[in-house]
């Protein structure tokens, strides 16, 4: 049976809402599926409303646009709930009729914490989410979003704004070198993958992401 799952995102400026939305992208195709994805933002300033809307499948997608009717909704910021921070109002618009007809499931996960812990900064909540997420949908897996990452930083098939290339450099100036910024990363994103599944969140045939030993981590980030 085929998967299909269309996903909007909503956060504030400065959280990686865009970039971490591309990197889920990208690592569902990196694993053999198919995905379209269409950022939306005004302004490109911190705490400014940011959506981004993500489809993601096993076979092909010929739709591409806003997504009314998600099949799951990721939440950035409680502004998004608490001062109406979206551009879809109110934010779980399209799930009314899910919430009447289906077992809809609210997870709350730690991102933040998650990327102060495992980074040492607030900045990778982004790849945190997008470890988790993966594992829920099962379209992707750690190799995926391993290289994901890397294309995203290493400048590989990835334009970015001038908002988002200058947040990229004040979070690459926290970091010696640029791979330390992507180990730290795929580290936050492996944290997120792992929380899932140790949850009972992830997909069926979706199994824990071992940390790579010493020779296999200098092979795949080299």
């Amino acid at each position: 049976m085929a998967k299909r799952f269309n996903i909007r995102m909503a956060g504030v400026g400065g959280q990686g809402v865009v970039t971490g939305s591309h990197i889920l992208s990208t690592a569902v195709i990196n694993a053999g599926g198919e995905s379209t994805i269409v950022p939306f933002y005004g302004s490109e300033k911190r705490m400014a409303p940011v959506e981004s809307y993500v489809r993601v499948s096993d076979e092909p997608i010929y739709e591409i646009g806003e997504i009314t009717f998600p099949h799951i909704i990721i939440i950035f910021h409680p502004q998004v709930i608490t001062h109406g921070k979206s551009y879809t109002m109110p934010f779980y618009f399209g799930l009314t009729a899910e919430l009447k007809e289906r077992r809809v499931k609210l997870y709350y996960f730690p991102a933040t914490k998650m990327s102060l812990e495992v980074a040492g900064m607030d900045l990778a909540t982004n790849m945190a989410l997008m470890g988790c997420i993966g594992a829920i949908t099962g379209l992707t897996d750690m190799v995926g979003l391993d290289q994901a990452v890397k294309d995203r930083f290493l400048g590989k098939g990835f334009v970015v704004s001038g908002g988002t290339a200058a947040l990229d450099s004040v979070v690459e100036r926290k970091f010696k070198k640029k791979q330390e910024l992507i180990d730290k990363n795929v580290a936050v994103m492996r944290a997120g993958w792992n929380y899932a599944v140790d949850h009972g969140w992830a997909a069926p045939d979706v199994k824990r992401a071992e940390e790579p030993v010493a020779n296999a981590t200098a092979t795949a980030t080299a």
